[in-house]
């Protein structure tokens, strides 16, 4: 009965590959409501959601390249790229409800365009992904640090006030984030997502089983420049201002929230719930280090270490499920 159990479970991991993150999570809540019990309120959960919204976007990006065994190196460069463009067109044509639209418009083009460079370059030209995209983050980054020098320019008041803004006693970041969780929910159902995880799989597999391998990673770096780009826009919310350099701690973090939610960079296993989950996990690994009063000159090392156990504990996980 016991080993039937254990099959059981390690049969759900195979499917599920996010469970070891979702019960890390679990836990990682009930740790910081033990030593900050306010922390765990409606209040405080809503916090969390608007201060990491855009990272977990970023990760969602992150996860439709690394689902067809490539690696996107530039979404923080190109978080930079649409973030100063948005803000210096508001700037320049004033904040009114039309200029922020077609702000957002801009930001979505731009968004796609880097998408499109970093397809051609990896898929068409075949050069190495994870070498490709940082030399495009240096060019997005560079074109950003061009377009605004210096940081600091404001957003649109409209722009701001709306996304801190509740609608009906629930705060807009809450339908924006049911707004994205719907779209994903679309983009899984599709085919697309399963032929990506088939790329991933292996190239010459899908290739052989009829599937146009080139095509299909274009599409995904495609997707990853869409969610870039939206994950800017909350970043700009966030921050109400314009900075070239906003995106560049990002990157790394959303390739850690895709591996900490289940997601393997060699590709044909990763799950959007599950990289959303993994951001979550850093913002609440950075809350609980703070509440158990750590010294500021540990902090980092800290959160640091205790990332690095929640990776190696679903990564360990995992292994033993699909052994």
């Amino acid at each position: 009965m016991h080993k039937n159990n254990k099959n059981i479970s390690l049969q759900l991991i195979r499917n599920f590959p996010f469970i070891p993150s979702l019960i890390i999570l679990i836990v990682l809540i009930l740790l910081n409501g033990f030593y900050e019990p306010n922390s765990i309120s409606i209040g405080s959960l809503v916090g969390l959601i608007s201060t990491y919204l855009a990272l977990m976007l970023l990760a969602v990006a992150q996860t439709y390249v690394v689902m067809s065994a490539d690696i996107d190196l530039s979404v923080g460069g190109v978080i930079s790229l649409v973030n100063v463009s948005i803000v210096a067109f508001m700037d320049h044509f004033g904040g009114g409800v039309y200029v922020v639209l077609l702000s957002l418009l801009l930001g979505i083009i731009i968004g796609i365009l880097c998408g499109l460079i970093n397809g051609f370059v990896v898929a068409i030209l075949r050069l190495q992904a994870i070498v490709a995209t940082f030399a495009t983050s240096i060019f997005f980054m560079g074109l950003a640090l061009y377009i605004m020098p210096v940081a600091g320019t404001p957003a649109s008041d409209l722009f701001w006030l709306t996304y801190f803004e509740n609608y009906f006693g629930i705060p807009f970041v809450i339908y924006a984030l049911s707004f994205i969780i719907l779209l994903i929910f679309f983009l899984n159902k599709s085919r697309f997502v399963k032929t990506l995880l088939a790329v991933g799989d292996g190239y010459l597999s899908a290739f052989q089983g009829g599937l146009d391998v080139t095509k299909t990673r274009v599409k995904g770096f495609l997707l990853c420049g869409f969610f870039s780009a939206v994950s800017a826009f909350c970043l700009t919310g966030e921050t109400a201002s314009g900075d070239p350099l906003v995106g560049t701690k990002m990157t790394l973090l959303s390739v850690a929230a895709v591996v900490l939610g289940g997601g393997a960079l060699s590709g044909g296993s990763a799950s959007v719930i599950g990289s959303m989950i993994g951001v979550l996990i850093i913002g609440l690994i950075n809350s609980l280090v703070f509440f158990i009063g750590t010294p500021s000159e540990w902090q980092n090392l800290i959160q640091g270490l205790s990332i690095l156990i929640a990776l190696m504990i679903g990564i360990y996980i995992n292994i033993k499920a699909q052994a």
